[in-house]
């Protein structure tokens, strides 16, 4: 299965025969970038209302770049350029909002450069030296190779760290939630102090160079790593497309769970719920 690297909203545009106009389609659709099982990076384009992968594009550093078309007026299109052909390939960014429009571009451009780029998130995006990543960073949460089944213990501890984020404020309506933002080093460190047992768990689902025996001190330095916060950025970005649905079933929850970060997190609450209400239960479900 591939590993998706970077994922956005994203629909096609294509140019206007015999014109340089370009017309975008209402189609949802996602900009994928995933390292193939092939070893290579592929530029994929998903249908998001069929589900369908309608354009796979293999990719080679420095051969291709993804920028703004200036004449468009919504400001919105990028094409995709290649400089060993004349190929060129239209989308227009489709999240509600422009304000992470070059933020996505920025990160796409890097990895066009090299695959090996750490992306790259907030404010502090355009003005980055784009640092490479000189070790290999640990994988997003869910991409592993294995299959993670959380047990009630650690649903129920996802759930008081989530419940010491979203409680305590004043009411908001809705307010934008973002994986960044509750797996924090402030928010994880209690669930490995208050429950040691849980630390043994986690390595199976974590790089394989790392230190042995599991401690609570070592994953302490992983969650303070760039290489943890750089996962969980393109975790919540893939969630956003809400095209994650088959790879949340390996974490014990509903399809519906990979829909975005909102559906996630209710999806963890109500997992949580469903264990205490049923005693303690250590049986978890499998598909």
């Amino acid at each position: 299965m591939s590993d998706i690297i970077l994922a956005f909203k994203a629909g096609r545009a294509f140019r206007r025969e015999g014109t340089n106009f370009v017309d975008p389609t209402p189609t949802k659709g996602a900009i994928i970038l995933t390292n193939g099982e092939d070893g290579l990076l592929h530029f994929t384009w998903k249908n998001r209302v069929t589900n369908a992968v309608e354009e796979d594009l293999i990719l080679f550093p420095s051969d291709a770049t993804f920028t703004k078309v200036s004449q468009s007026s919504s400001g919105r299109v990028y094409v995709l350029k290649f400089s060993s052909s004349n190929q060129r390939h239209f989308f227009w960014m489709q999240d509600a909002s422009s304000a992470r429009d070059q933020e996505f571009a920025d990160n796409v451009n890097g990895l066009l450069q090299d695959p090996e780029y750490e992306l790259v998130w907030g404010a502090n995006a355009s003005g980055s030296s784009h640092t490479q990543a000189s070790t290999s960073s640990a994988p997003a949460p869910g991409t592993g190779g294995s299959t993670i089944q959380a047990t009630p213990e650690q649903i129920a501890a996802l759930q008081a760290a989530l419940s010491s984020v979203t409680s305590g404020g004043a009411t908001r309506e809705e307010p934008e939630l973002s994986l960044t933002d509750i797996l924090t080093p402030e928010n994880l460190r209690p669930l490995f102090t208050n429950h040691p047992e849980l630390v043994p768990t986690l390595f199976s689902h974590l790089p394989p160079d790392l230190p042995v025996p599991p401690s609570a001190d070592v994953l302490q330095r992983i969650i303070h790593s760039p290489q943890f916060r750089a996962a969980v950025s393109s975790f919540d970005q893939a969630l956003r497309t809400g095209l994650l649905g088959n790879l949340v079933r390996g974490l014990g929850l509903p399809e519906e769970a990979g829909t975005g970060i909102g559906p996630f997190l209710r999806a963890v609450q109500e997992q949580a719920d469903r264990e205490n209400s049923g005693g303690g239960s250590n049986t978890m479900d499998t598909d």
